[in-house]
Formats: C-alpha cells, structure tokens, sequence
C-alpha cells in the first residue's frame, strides 16, 4: 500500500490563507450574508461553453498556451467566468512561463477557496471560487515577491474585465445605490449566456501538473 506524503509547504500554504469567518470583536449578526451562486450541472453547462464547463465544472485542466489571457497585459480585473466575481487584478499577473495566467496574489482572500487535490502524482492545493465553487487552478509556492506564490489558473475560467469598464461598472453601482433597490437574481454577474468566447483547444478530462 502506497502512503502519500503531504509537503509541510502545501498545508502551511492552505492554513496561510484561511480567512475567519467572522472577524474578531463583529458579532456574527452583524455581517452581511456572503454571496453565493448555486445551480445544477444542466443549468451550468447551458450557461458555459463546452471548454469552460470541463475546467470550472468537472476540474478539467486547458493545454498549455491555448488560453486568449495568458499573454494578456492590458490592465483590469479577471473574475470567475461562471459568476462574475472579482478574483484577480492584471497588477498581480506575472509572465510565468508556465502557459497558463499566472498571479502573485488575489484581489481578496475570502473570493478565494483552497483544498488538497490528491490527483496527480503528487498532492497539490486547489483553488476555487469561494461564490460559486468553480475549480480555477492551482497554488504553488514558487511564485514572485512579495507572496512567493503562484496562482496558476485556467484561462477560460477566467472572464478579464478591462480598467475602464471596471471602473463604470463601480461608478454605476455607487449611483444605484442612491436609489431603491430592485430585486435581481444571485446570479446577475454571471457571464452572457449567449456565445462566449472558447479556447481553440478542448481542456483534459483529467488535472495536469498546472495549473
């Protein structure tokens, strides 16, 4: 019988980045509910294309070099494809070499979920999306100052939001909140269900070493 041996590094990596669910001296009351998306594998994979469903739904893994964002440097913000959360900034990102984007850190630590992945010939850290549980990539402890870590992540897992759009975006929602809320469904930020852009290549079934 085979006994895998976790590295000290991946558990400190995954304890490093734990954030507490209620912050000390806030009484759980007083904290807003945090976002989530939930919806049905059927519901997922209308709303995603075939190569986004593999990646963030079944925790496929896209060729290396096939992604449109790995030598992406405008300036922005990356969020889930599937729900539209804001994961990353291009001020993060870092040529890696690896062929897949690569960040030093994300935009906030709690849109960001860990767990071992025991896939693979050795184990490595997940990452997902704390709102909707999209698998995104993996975490790995050679990255750039000052984190030294690199968020290695699936290019169509990702949806990159250039400066200024983002900064509408933020101007719109300040000026609508001015004004009487409206009801709107968990999932608004989800991405166009129409046709969105696909990778030139079809993801893996099966994780590969990055991310």
């Amino acid at each position: 019988m085979r006994i895998r041996v976790v590295s000290p590094l991946l558990i400190a990596i995954v304890l490093s980045a734990s954030v507490p669910l209620v912050p000390t001296g806030a009484a759980e009351g007083d904290l807003p509910a945090p976002r989530k998306v939930l919806k049905s594998e059927r519901e997922w994979a209308k709303q995603l294309t075939h190569a986004q469903f593999l990646v963030t739904r079944q925790k496929a893994t896209e060729p290396a070099f096939s992604g449109k964002l790995v030598h992406n440097h405008a300036r922005g913000t990356y969020a889930c494809v599937c729900c539209g959360e804001a994961l990353f900034s291009s001020r993060a990102k870092f040529d890696s070499g690896t062929g897949w984007p690569s960040f030093w850190s994300p935009i906030e630590a709690k849109s960001i979920g860990q767990a071992m992945d025991y896939h693979g010939a050795e184990p490595r850290v997940e990452v997902l999306c704390t709102v909707c549980g999209a698998h995104l990539g993996h975490v790995f402890s050679d990255g750039p100052p000052p984190t030294g870590l690199r968020y290695c992540i699936n290019s169509v897992a990702l949806k990159f939001i250039p400066e200024s759009k983002a900064g509408a975006k933020t101007a719109a929602k300040a000026k609508a909140g001015a004004t009487p809320a409206t009801d709107s469904s968990s999932t608004s930020d989800a991405p166009s269900t129409s046709t969105p852009p696909s990778d030139p290549s079809t993801p893996t079934s099966s994780p590969s070493p990055t991310p």
